[in-house]
């Protein structure tokens, strides 16, 4: 099932228990080395991710995907792994996961992933990914193509490694199609806060995310979770946060520096991913209904291949 690399890594490195595959990433336009080095850093701070919050994640997540699509047979990608929990997630439901970042995050991976044979650590970006066309059943890219330049790009050179009628799950940060006016004033104020603290230096930016985190979200969060108990869900899913009312102050912390800590952001309508997808030679896409918004499943076309 383990599919060779397509060329000689620059070295290979060993971790704690299991060898970091290094490749030459080039010096292409579509790689943003600022936002690379800083998604690095994140992953290394928040590495140490309890079961329950893994598993919760990937229940989210994985809602549109069943077993004839993920299962013991199923060659994955997870490209943009992280910190590895979605590989770490998923590791016994399928058979193998090549597990890509371009990041120092590979390190955070090495750790989470200790124990689990199945998943094979690579250093590498989106424009040099080690494998031939067609070889996954299943590629997956969740929350990493909105921090890259050309996110259409790096998305097809995903796809491309899918095998026909093989399928790609993506997740892309969503414009608020489906969300009020007021929503979108708040994005919009929010936005700016992020560019500002994004451009600050590394120790500082993690220190305003945390107090972010305590001062802004943690609030909003507790008056939603308050209305809940008292009858009023309605009203407190309507609430800015509400995707945090049942999860961790570990996972609010690393979402606050995964949202005002990244300089690159791109974000798109649920329109506008089905047409990328699409142009990308999938089929039969889907889009689940729940949050976070948007994540989609599409099949590679036997006839665009």
């Amino acid at each position: 099932m383990v599919a060779d690399f397509s060329k000689k890594p620059l070295k290979e490195i060993q971790g704690k228990e299991k060898l970091v595959y290094i490749f030459d990433q080039g010096k292409g336009v579509n790689l943003n080395e600022a936002v690379v080095a800083a998604f690095g850093e994140e992953w290394l701070k928040f590495s140490n991710f309890k079961e329950a919050d893994i598993n919760q994640f990937g229940d989210e997540y994985f809602d549109i995907v069943d077993a004839t699509i993920l299962n013991k047979n199923t060659y994955v990608l997870d490209m943009g792994c992280g910190s590895g929990r979605f590989s770490r997630y998923l590791s016994s439901r399928v058979g193998f996961i090549e597990a890509l970042d371009p990041s120092e995050a590979v390190w955070a991976a090495e750790q989470l992933l200790c124990g689990i044979d199945n998943v094979r650590l690579i250093n590498a970006s989106a424009d040099s990914i080690p494998f031939v066309d067609d070889t996954f059943d299943f590629v997956m890219s969740i929350g990493v193509l909105h921090h890259i330049p050309n996110t259409q790009m790096a998305m097809k050179n995903c796809v491309e490694k899918v095998k026909p009628g093989g399928h790609f799950f993506v997740y892309l940060y969503y414009n608020l199609d489906n969300s009020g006016l007021t929503f979108r004033l708040i994005f919009k104020f929010v936005s700016l806060i992020r560019k500002f603290i994004s451009s600050l230096p590394s120790g500082i930016k993690k220190f305003m995310c945390d107090l972010l985190a305590i001062l802004v979200y943690l609030p909003v969060i507790i008056v939603g979770k308050l209305l809940d108990k008292a009858g009023f869900k309605q009203l407190a899913k309507k609430l800015p946060l509400s995707y945090y009312q049942d999860k961790s102050f570990f996972i609010i912390r690393n979402d606050a520096l995964d949202r005002f800590g990244t300089a690159l952001e791109h974000r798109f309508s649920k329109a506008e991913i089905k047409v990328m997808m699409e142009s990308c030679g999938l089929i039969n896409i889907h889009f689940s209904d729940n949050k976070p918004y948007w994540h989609a499943i599409g099949k590679k076309d036997f006839l665009k291949h």
